[in-house]
């Protein structure tokens, strides 16, 4: 359906427009003397205001007739044939009018009114003419402005698809990670301590429930977060019984939002990486702090400086990095430091500004 007959709103503006230009063309016919002003007025503004009707074909044709596909040349033709087939219907619309104003006598109107039709003519035909290649115009841009704003859409829509697959792959990586790691633990209790690998493998069922519910969400508020970093480690607390801590605290964080499984892999290389080095163990520390504008989370555990070069891939980090820029550009950022004896991963990512803070 036509753009401007779609909406009434539109219509009616596009046919205010017509009305200056019907005043516009009565003056000229008055300037002729083909009319007095009072017939010229009555004669110029209705004709006008249905030649516009007449002119939303041109968006039709336009449509029919696009220059990347038939070029200018053809266009151009396509227009001037166009103009002047609207412009011969137009006069038919005068000459009809004309006798109408005459049969009735509006305006002091002569009983004969073929005299000005032929005197008027020239001036319609042209000022119709004229119109329509404007009308033609204006339904090329206007629909060059469609194709660049569809396109521009479509680029948007790629992107926002590009960006949701990348998320899927970075957070799908999660799961073989997290089992390879888990597997490890479960394999070193089978042979000492069986009745606890059972265990582990049970609390291993409950926690991917969980993960597996929430980790098809976008975001999860970082409670539910935390909450399942506590089960994980409690499941690490089977293997490393007395030697593993927890230490966990939302403070004032506990209703942000948060990708799921974003802390996840930094409990693991706490336990892996730091915890499994020592032969008496530590806490680890969960914090999560909001601020005006931001969201901090940080996961700090004890760790030997002379510990051997690990095994694993660096998968984790690397994740959780590619992920923050996934969904936040430069806007978030994770950043490690080992000193004093304990590593400390600390993520910060934006958050709406709070209008009332501590």
């Amino acid at each position: 359906m036509h753009p401007i007959l779609a909406h009434p709103g539109r219509l009616g503006a596009y046919l205010a427009i017509w009305v200056p230009l019907g005043a516009l063309l009565a003056a000229l016919l008055a300037a002729q003397g083909a009319f007095g002003w009072t017939a010229a007025a009555l004669v110029a503004i209705p004709l006008s205001v249905c030649y516009g009707f007449l002119c939303l074909s041109a968006w039709y044709v336009t449509g029919g007739s696009p220059v990347e596909r038939l070029g200018a040349l053809r266009v151009a033709v396509t227009a001037i044939v166009s103009s002047f087939l609207s412009s011969a219907v137009w006069l038919l619309l005068v000459r009809g009018w004309l006798t109408v104003i005459a049969t009735a006598g509006l305006a002091g109107a002569p009983a004969d009114m073929t005299p000005a039709f032929r005197s008027a003519a020239p001036i319609f035909f042209g000022f119709g003419f004229l119109l329509y290649l404007l009308a033609m115009a204006v339904s090329y841009l206007a629909a060059a402005f469609e194709v660049s704003r569809d396109a521009e859409r479509r680029g948007l829509e790629l992107q926002v698809l590009a960006r949701e697959a990348e998320l899927r792959a970075l957070r799908a990586q999660i799961d073989p990670h997290f089992l390879f790691n888990s597997l490890q633990s479960i394999s070193a209790l089978t042979t000492a301590d069986p009745a606890a690998a059972r265990r582990m493998c049970l609390l291993l069922a409950d926690f991917l429930r969980d993960t597996l519910a929430l980790g098809a969400r976008g975001r999860i508020p970082v409670a539910r977060e935390l909450a399942l970093a506590q089960r994980f480690l409690s499941i690490e607390q089977v293997r490393f019984g007395d030697r593993l801590t927890i230490d966990i605290d939302a403070g004032n964080a506990a209703a942000a939002e948060v990708p799921p499984l974003l802390v996840q892999p930094l409990v693991e290389n706490a336990v892996t990486h730091g915890i499994a080095h020592l032969l008496e163990g530590g806490v680890v520390r969960i914090r999560a702090q909001r601020k005006v504008a931001s969201l901090v989370l940080t996961v700090d555990n004890p760790c030997d400086a002379d510990r051997p070069s690990g095994r694993g891939t660096g998968l984790g980090l690397r994740n959780v990095r590619e992920r923050l820029e996934s969904a936040y550009g430069t806007d978030a950022f994770l950043h490690t430091e080992e000193k004093d004896g304990r590593f400390v991963a600390k993520i910060e990512l934006p958050q709406p500004v709070l209008t009332d803070h501590a």
